[in-house]
């Protein structure tokens, strides 16, 4: 069932039945925000309390989404709102409005800052860059072929992977490998639970795309290990197409060497097409930049966040 988005100042929760109406348009956006694709924005619904609307016409063409949402606290009842725009800025009008209602604007673009930043900071609103929220891109090919000095260790760990488990399979995402898939996160969150006591992580939202991949038209791989599951990947294209962004990678952490295996395989395994692919953010995260700075990005999907002085 197609369903349409209203109008600012009028909402609706994020539903499936949106995809029709959100999916065709913020595949085009340029950047390749890894949160600007409706299943990023649908699994995680739930956490960020998402509701949508379309901006109003400007200038006689289509304004755009409008998305609010509320950053979660440590508690239920301490979250902060904010607002996104995917496609373009909204008329000033519009973004006094969302101001009166939400604390900042979120996961803004080059693209749309761009063309709007003058006016905006004329008005009084302060723009910041959000490094812990800047994706990581990558060569397709380096992450494939891992060549030179720079991905000398990585390569290590790949090749000792594959002499340490030489009976290795990778397959194409399918339904009748789900259920193979779900018992590869259901340990993993076993694992990651005993580490972080009672933290699972995006847990649920990866649970959901597995349930979903085919609705939400992901692709991805699953890896077996002496024919038992030991890993998938599950990701999809974006910035029209130039881009794969990896959402979800899991592994059995038993299998030395699997994470550094699973990035370069599955990277040997796209369509050459895809010149790039994004890793995401490390949301601040100190480890996790260490670990994605150590494959050598090659740029940024760049983010900013707004705030009324």
């Amino acid at each position: 069932m197609n369903v349409s988005v209203p109008c600012y100042p009028d909402f609706i929760p994020l539903d499936i039945n949106l995809k029709d109406s959100l999916h065709p348009r913020l595949s085009l956006t340029h950047d390749g925000v890894s949160e600007f694709t409706f299943s990023s924005l649908y699994l995680f619904r739930n956490r960020y309390k998402y509701r949508i609307s379309r901006a109003p016409l400007r200038n006689g063409e289509e304004g755009g989404f409008i998305i609010c949402g509320e950053q979660p606290g440590e508690d239920q009842a301490s979250g902060v709102s904010f607002f996104m725009t995917p496609c373009a800025a909204p008329e000033i009008e519009t973004i006094s409005s969302l101001f009166e209602s939400c604390s900042y604007w979120k996961n803004i673009s080059e693209t749309v800052l761009s063309p709007a930043r003058e006016k905006l900071e004329k008005h009084g609103i302060i723009i910041e860059e959000d490094r812990d929220n800047f994706d990581y891109l990558y060569h397709r090919k380096d992450l494939a072929e891992l060549s030179g000095k720079k991905f000398h260790k990585k390569k290590n760990h790949v090749n000792n992977f594959l002499n340490t488990y030489p009976n290795h399979e990778q397959r194409s995402m399918c339904a009748e490998l789900i259920p193979a898939a779900m018992d590869i996160l259901e340990q993993w969150r076993q694992e990651t639970l005993l580490k972080n006591e009672n933290e699972d992580g995006d847990y649920k939202a990866t649970k959901e795309a597995l349930e979903l991949y085919k609705t939400l038209t992901l692709k991805g791989s699953v890896f077996f290990i002496d024919g038992k599951p030991a890993a998938f990947c599950l990701g999809e294209s974006i910035a029209r197409g130039r881009m794969f962004v990896t959402h979800f990678e899991k592994a059995i952490s038993k299998y030395r060497g699997i994470y550094q295996y699973v990035n370069q395989a599955f990277a040997a395994s796209l369509p050459e097409f895809f010149t790039l692919i994004n890793r995401e953010q490390d949301l601040g995260n100190e480890g996790m930049r260490q670990s994605k700075m150590t494959y050598r990005p090659c740029d940024f999907v760049r983010k900013y966040k707004a705030r009324l002085l």
